[in-house]
């Protein structure tokens, strides 16, 4: 499965992955308005079988055909050493 993946320019180590790239049409508005102007990172392949070093792949995968998108966001002791 494909997905691009775009960090926010406004939130910490905030990732927004979408189906296709530069593709934000299955995105909720009051989601982008939070994070800003994507900034693409990369585009990825998934499978079951890919390692993600900070999600679980099979729920990207599953918000992905879902809902069109996944946020990723910084774990709470990531956010709380950070700031």
């Amino acid at each position: 499965m494909f997905c691009a993946i775009y960090k926010s320019p406004k939130k910490y180590d905030t990732y927004l992955y979408v189906t296709a790239r530069d593709d934000f049409s299955r995105v909720p508005e009051p989601l982008l308005q939070m994070l800003g102007q994507p900034v693409h990172v990369m585009d990825l392949d998934l499978t079951a079988e890919r390692k993600l070093a900070q999600e679980d792949v099979a729920e990207v995968m599953r918000n992905l055909q879902e809902r069109g998108w996944h946020l990723q966001m910084p774990k709470k002791e990531e956010w709380l050493s950070t700031h």
